[in-house]
């Protein structure tokens, strides 16, 4: 019996509810955020400080969560994350359950990118760094170039997602993906 075939629709649970509930409430929160910029401050304000919040949950359940919620499933170095994006030029990729280790560093980026703008934001409305500019800057900065981080995320998860055969976006919503085949990394 071919073992591919017999995966091929089967689905098993990979991401949790948290996991889930924290993605969306996030792209919530940064798409919010950067609507009201410079336009209606108390949400803009509001949205930061609920991403902020979210970060701060998910470094927590990074560390001390189950499963694929945990860094240390998807989190590799920076040689890993060479080889393998090498591998997706080649067209020669393997499949991950959970993150590869291009989406495991883009977590990271897009996780640190976040942290810093809400930081900025708040330091922004303190006695201390109120219309200091490398602070305003940075903010602007980092707020634009989370365009940039969503950009590269989307086009990693499409180009996953053709690649592999599977609708990665649905996968983060009802948290199920394919079963892995012996080929696949679980």
């Amino acid at each position: 019996m071919n073992v591919t075939a017999s995966t091929r629709g089967t689905l098993v649970q990979v991401w949790s509810p948290y996991v889930r509930l924290f993605h969306w409430s996030l792209v919530l929160c940064v798409a919010v955020a950067w609507l009201s910029s410079g336009e209606i401050m108390k949400v803009h304000e509001l949205a930061g400080y609920s991403a902020g919040v979210l970060i701060t949950s998910r470094l927590i359940a990074g560390l001390a969560g189950s499963g694929h919620t945990r860094f240390h499933q998807f989190v590799h170095g920076p040689r890993a994350v060479g080889l393998y994006l090498s591998d997706v030029a080649k067209g020669d990729e393997k499949r991950y359950l959970g993150h590869n280790p291009a989406g495991g560093a883009m977590v990271l980026a897009l996780l640190a990118c976040v942290a810093g703008i809400a930081l900025t934001g708040w330091m922004q409305t303190t006695d201390t760094w109120w219309g200091v500019g490398w602070v305003e800057d940075t903010h602007k900065i980092l707020g634009n170039g989370i365009l940039v981080l969503i950009g590269l995320h989307v086009g990693g998860v499409l180009l996953a997602s053709l690649r592999h055969g599977e609708n990665l976006v649905r996968a983060m919503v009802t948290g199920r993906k394919r079963a892995p085949s012996p080929e696949d990394v679980a």
